[in-house]
């Protein structure tokens, strides 16, 4: 019953919250998705973290420590590089923008026949397709914490069950292979009736607060996401035996040798080393979100100053990279011990998603009454709080681009009323919702969608990016990448399993696509790049622009110089954090204790370098 309460009290809080602030989402889009620009930087970072702490991470981590170790948790640590470079170097740019998607700052950067183009075939690549895949891996792990934890036909009467069991054994749906033994029918059936209830209850609130509700709720979602995942990593290090005895069952259980490769934070050689660091190299940058592009960029927009951008992507980082990978950590190497695997294990084609299930497993087996309700509050913040983020988002583009811009203004010559734009925008999360439960139905494990969803981002990354810092980039720029992006993406992924041959290949078309395209079409008219300038101050080679607006001349360079050398330093910072927390709990056999505090003193030495500059006044600012 105390887990019931706890669960029942977080869905009455976030119902309210999304309650409370109707009124005010209802006025326009820029209240229901940019909740008034408004946001404190403490709070957008603080959502951004909740929406990041998505239940699908925490099962890739434990598929991820058992593949590769340690190390290969690198492959999610790296995009730390990401968020930091959007905050020191775009997030102000972003939010001086002043656009309320991403794909609307199509017409306000470039211009030319192919503008509307361009800015719908982005909504509709990023809103629909990347979108309802990142939102359809998240439905998968509700659906395998689900099955752990909510045992419909054991709880419902049976006439009601009888009635739900028949219908999805009707249409011959099945979802996934059972993790518990269930017959396929009754699985679909516990898993759908799950799913629906999780997505009703993420709907009704950010379909009615819009963004300020979901920040309201997500606040409280990563504290007791937070809290429930420190109470789960300490009960497993006392279920070892303590911090030392872990590290020292590691040993035991796999041998001095394998524990070495297992528990090192560095690379420890192989033949697929090249291959990893390669990926590790490129994916932070060649992906769809290298300059913040999605909800990264929304809560940027919606921040109150530039100020409060950056420091919304610090924030970001250091709970997100250090905070969060701590404590995953300590849990997944954990699960390695409580649930130990052999080589044969390994080689089974179903060892990834038996792997990533254990995250749930432990929680049934090994957390009293309290903390289990705890840790399932958590988990269910952290799938609400990816849902409604998601459908915000996209419905943002379907209602901002495609209603209000293409539909409206282009192809019927009217203006669109500010109350019926928002009921478009909440009725375009049932479209959403729709598409990722298709995708969902016919995906494997977790990694395999994350691994898709990567490919496909992977053609964008080098142009989101460039399109800030060269003033040369231009429409067709874009329009070559994301076309490189569709085309090649499929034809990789059917004929190659070689992660770093698919991601290597994808940036390097894109790219050499996207600047080949660029010096052989007109460049921007003058007159669109000065507007842009005066608006929006990018960083980087504008030069040109910058003299003709007779503003800063060669400072756009000395802007950017200094904001990639504050993102090194805060890097350097926030990863020496993550390596010496990390290995506090977590070390190589024989590995001396000082290295931990040693990177502690390095993180904290260098601190003062980066400091100012994300939570100082900046004379490039703007409110």
């Amino acid at each position: 019953m105390l887990d019931l309460a706890i669960i029942l009290a977080f869905v009455v809080y976030a119902v309210g919250a999304g309650l409370r602030a109707r009124r005010q989402a209802s006025k326009n889009l820029d209240e229901y998705f940019l909740a008034g620009r408004t946001v404190k930087g403490w709070r957008a970072g603080v959502s951004m973290a909740a929406t990041q702490f998505a239940a699908d991470t925490p099962l890739l981590v434990m598929g991820l420590l058992a593949t590769g170790g340690v190390f290969l948790l690198w492959r999610l640590w790296i995009y730390g590089l990401a968020f930091l470079l959007m905050g020191f170097v775009l997030a102000a740019a972003w939010r001086r923008s002043g656009v309320l998607t991403d794909a609307e700052l199509t017409e306000l950067r470039y211009s030319g026949r192919g503008v509307l183009f361009l800015r719908s075939v982005k909504a509709l690549y990023y809103g629909t397709l990347i979108n309802c895949v990142v939102l359809a891996m998240v439905l998968v792990a509700a659906m395998l914490i689900a099955e752990v934890f909510l045992p419909w036909h054991e709880w419902l009467p049976g006439s009601i069950y009888a009635i739900l069991h028949q219908f999805v054994g009707w249409t011959g749906i099945t979802i996934g292979d059972s993790v518990t033994g269930l017959d396929p029918v009754v699985m679909t059936t516990n898993s759908l009736f799950s799913i629906a209830l999780i997505v009703a209850f993420a709907a009704l609130y950010s379909m009615t607060g819009g963004l300020r509700g979901i920040i309201a709720t997500d606040i409280v979602q990563f504290s007791l996401a937070i809290v429930g995942t420190a109470a789960y990593a300490w009960i497993i290090i006392a279920e070892v035996g303590g911090v030392g005895a872990l590290n020292e069952q590691v040993v035991e259980l796999y041998g001095r040798a394998q524990a070495a490769e297992m528990l090192s934070f560095t690379p420890t050689g192989g033949e697929m080393l090249t291959g990893f660091l390669i990926v590790v190299s490129l994916q932070w940058f060649f992906q769809m979100n290298s300059d913040g592009t999605g909800y990264l960029a929304q809560r940027s927009l919606a921040c109150r100053s530039d100020r409060d951008a950056r420091i919304a992507a610090v924030v970001f980082t250091w709970l997100q990279v250090v905070l969060r990978s701590v404590l995953w950590l300590i849990i997944g190497v954990g699960l390695i011990v409580i649930y130990p695997f052999s080589a044969d294990d390994a080689g089974t084609d179903d060892f990834e998603a038996s792997r990533e299930v254990l995250f749930v497993t432990g929680i049934q087996d090994m957390l009293p009454p309290g903390i289990t309700g705890l840790m399932l509050v958590g988990l269910l913040a952290a799938l609400a709080s990816t849902i409604d983020t998601h459908l915000n988002w996209g419905a943002s583009y379907w209602s901002r681009d495609i209603y209000d811009r293409l539909l409206c203004r282009e192809w019927l010559g009217r203006q669109p009323g500010d109350g019926e734009q928002v009921l478009v925008a909440r009725l375009s999360n049932l479209l959403i919702l729709g598409i990722a439960f298709v995708i969902m139905a016919n995906l494997g494990s977790i990694q395999q969608a994350w691994h898709i969803s990567l490919t496909f981002g992977a053609g964008m990354g080098s142009v989101l990016v460039l399109r800030w810092l060269w003033e040369r980039i231009n429409l067709y720029s874009e329009l070559a990448a994301m076309l490189v992006s569709i085309v090649a993406a499929p034809l990789l992924i059917y004929h190659t399993d070689t992660e770093w041959i698919r991601l290597g290949s994808m940036a390097l078309l894109s790219t050499t696509a996207a600047i080949g395209v660029t010096f052989i079409t007109p460049a921007t008219p003058a007159e669109t790049l000065k507007a842009f300038y005066r608006k929006v101050r990018p960083m980087g080679l504008w030069t040109r622009t910058s003299r003709a607006v007779a503003l800063d001349g060669d400072q756009p360079v000395r802007r950017l110089a200094i904001g990639l050398r504050t993102t090194i330093f805060a890097a350097v910072s926030a990863f020496a954090m993550l390596i010496g927390l990390g290995k506090l709990f977590v070390r190589p056999p024989g590995e001396s204790l000082l290295w931990a505090f040693a990177f502690i003193a390095l993180s904290l030495l260098v601190i003062p370098m980066w400091w100012s500059a994300a939570v100082g006044d900046s004379p490039h600012d703007s409110r």
